[in-house]
């Protein structure tokens, strides 16, 4: 197989998310490794111009994300602003949280079935984006999960409704209340990642699973996926704006401000309930 990566970034090396179509499968990359591909301004807002740009292609059938360098995405960029900030003017602190993940959550805006190809660690908002993907594949020995409780913070971009229902309700609590990350084995026995291979053998692996897709009736697969996800009522968008309400009393409080900076700091955070 060819390795499309490496064509999108001659054709864009600079920016933040690119995407580009071969055949009918789109790819869309987030293309900044030296920042662990976190979810810092100018990401975000290239991520969304992706998206739309996979959006508008009548000629897509699959859409394949992943990232360049050893993480996928590891989440906000806690030296940056973990709340976006309108240009307009003042939003209550809620929305800023939800604008946060308003591009990643786009993702369920493609009518297409999108695999993730999370070829390094997947961790805190990257993990909510890999759960709005379709279909998962990830790196064996990388790091999967959802360290909130472990900064201080609530869970943004759905996770708290979408992992009960991905892998049950006393599995998704343990992982939600321990804050704790683990192995793309366990994700993939959880049943949270399709496959888990190595780690350059991911690529490869979802794009495969891409093309069976792309080599299927487009028109039938498309409406396969609405029919599919409005049977269970999957409504991950207004859980998403619902956290953020918690989020947003919790990226004020004092835990939280301890917890990012001792996540800075490689230290464990020391807790006053305040």
């Amino acid at each position: 197989m060819t390795d499309v990566r490496a064509d999108a970034a001659i054709d864009a090396a600079t920016d933040a998310v690119t995407y580009e179509r071969r055949d009918h499968i789109g790819l869309i990359t987030l293309n900044r490794p030296d920042n662990r591909n976190s979810m810092t301004p100018e990401l975000l807002d290239a991520f969304a111009k992706a998206v739309a740009k996979a959006r508008a292609d009548a000629e897509l059938r699959c859409v394949v994300i992943t990232g360049t360098g050893r993480c996928f995405s590891a989440g906000a960029d806690f030296k940056s602003n973990i709340q976006r900030e309108d240009a307009a003017g003042w939003t209550p602190p809620h929305e800023r949280s939800y604008a946060m993940y308003t591009p990643f959550l786009s993702v369920l805006d493609i009518e297409v079935p999108v695999v993730g190809a999370l070829n390094g660690h997947t961790v805190g908002g990257g993990f909510g984006l890999a759960l709005v993907t379709d279909i998962r594949v990830g790196d064996a020995a990388s790091k999967y999960g959802a360290n909130f409780a472990r900064l201080g913070l609530h869970p943004g971009m759905a996770i708290s409704w979408l992992l009960p229902r991905l892998i049950g309700v006393q599995q998704a609590a343990e992982l939600l209340f321990t804050g704790r990350l683990m192995l793309g084995d366990e994700a993939a026995r959880l049943g949270l990642l399709t496959r888990a291979v190595a780690g350059d053998a991911v690529f490869a692996e979802a794009w495969a699973i891409a093309e069976q897709i792309a080599a299927n009736a487009p028109l039938a697969v498309r409406l396969m996926k609405r029919t599919f996800y409005e049977g269970l009522a999957w409504e991950p968008k207004r859980a998403a704006f619902q956290e953020a309400w918690a989020q947003a009393v919790t990226v004020d409080t004092l835990d939280a401000k301890e917890g990012m900076r001792a996540l800075l700091e490689k230290r464990t955070p020391e807790f006053i309930g305040r």
